[in-house]
C-alpha cells in the first residue's frame, strides 16, 4: 500500500517521516516546491509537481493543510486523478460542512473520505504520538489504519463523516479554557513572587496538571513563545467552534473571550507565536 502525503507544514513534515520509516511514503506533494523537494531526497520518495499526480499514483492521499478553502481545492484536484477505491485522509482542521463537501466530491469518483483531525502539536507529530478523531466509513479507516498508526498513538472512530471536525472543535474549546487558566494562573503566581520553576514543578504533581502547563510554563514564564501551536492557527480554528457552536446553539463565551484575546495580540503582531503567548496579556 503506497500512501502520499499533500501539506508539509510545521504538522504534515513529521507525520510524512513517520510514515516513511515504516515504509508507506512513496511521494509528498507541497504548494512550496523546495520544500517538498527536500523532504522528498531526505525520504527517498518521488515530490510530484501538482497533487493530481500524487493522486494518480498512490492508494492512500492523506491532506493537512490550513484553511477550509485549501482542503476543498486538494479535493477538486486530487479528484481528476484518483483511483476508485482509494481512500483520501484529511488532517486538518476544518469544518464538518467543509468534511461533508469533500465527501461529496469524492464519493463521485467512488472514493472514501475519512476527516481525521488529529491533536498533540508539533511534538506529537515529529514522535508519531498524536490522537486522531476519525469521522467517514469505518471500512475505509480500517483500511487507511497501517498508514495512520504511524503517526499516532490513538486512533478514535467518532461517527459518520463531519463528527472527526466536531471531536476537534471539542479539543480546541477545551485547549482555551486550559490556556486560559494556565497562563491567567501562572501570571497570578508571578504577582505573588513566587519561584515560577517551583511553582510549575509542585502544580504539574497534583490535581491541576496538564499537559500545558508542563510543556510551556518554564517558556511562557521566561518571555518564549516559539511555536509549537501558532496563535493565529487556534484563532482560525476557534473561529470555526463559534460558527458551529452558533448553528446549535450551544454556549460561546470562553469561546468569544479567547477569540478577542488573541485579535488583540495579532494585532500587536503576536500571530506567528506560540498560544502561550496568551500570558503577555495576563501579565500586563
Amino acid at each position: 500500500m503506497k500512501a502520499g502525503m499533500i501539506g508539509l507544514g510545521a504538522m504534515g513534515i513529521g507525520m510524512a517521516r513517520n510514515m516513511a520509516k515504516v515504509g508507506y511514503l512513496a511521494g509528498v506533494y507541497n504548494r512550496t516546491a523546495a520544500k517538498g523537494q527536500s523532504l522528498a531526497e531526505e525520504l527517498n520518495v518521488i515530490a510530484f509537481d501538482q497533487p493530481e499526480e500524487l493522486a494518480a499514483n498512490v492508494d492512500i492521499v492523506l491532506i493537512c493543510v490550513a484553511a477550509d478553502q485549501d482542503v476543498l481545492a486538494m479535493v477538486e484536484a486530487i479528484a481528476l486523478t484518483v483511483k476508485p477505491g482509494a481512500v483520501v485522509v484529511d488532517m486538518s482542521t476544518v469544518s464538518s460542512d467543509t468534511a461533508r463537501q469533500a465527501a461529496a466530491i469524492l464519493a463521485e469518483k467512488q472514493v472514501a473520505f475519512l476527516d481525521a483531525p488529529v491533536s498533540g502539536g508539533v511534538e506529537g507529530a515529529k514522535n508519531g504520538t498524536l490522537a486522531m478523531m476519525v469521522g467517514g466509513d469505518e471500512s475505509a479507516l480500517e483500511k487507511a489504519r497501517p498508514v495512520l498508526e504511524a503517526m499516532t498513538r490513538c486512533i478514535m472512530h467518532m461517527g459518520a463523516t463531519g463528527s472527526g471536525q466536531a471531536s476537534k472543535a471539542v479539543n480546541q474549546i477545551m485547549g482555551a479554557g486550559i490556556n486560559q487558566a494556565v497562563t491567567e494562573a501562572l501570571a497570578f503566581a508571578q504577582a505573588q513572587n513566587l519561584p515560577m520553576e517551583k511553582v510549575i514543578e509542585v502544580i504539574s504533581g497534583g490535581a491541576s496538571s496538564n499537559w500545558f502547563l508542563q510543556h510551556r510554563g518554564s517558556t511562557m514564564t521566561q518571555g518564549t513563545f516559539a511555536p509549537g501551536f501558532k496563535l493565529a492557527l487556534h484563532h482560525k480554528d476557534l473561529k470555526i467552534c463559534q460558527s458551529m457552536a452558533k448553528q446549535s446553539g450551544a454556549s460561546t463565551t470562553l469561546i468569544d473571550m479567547t477569540i478577542a484575546d488573541y485579535e488583540r495580540l495579532m494585532a500587536e503582531g503576536f500571530g506567528d507565536e506560540d498560544i502561550s503567548a496568551l500570558y503577555r496579556l495576563k501579565s500586563d
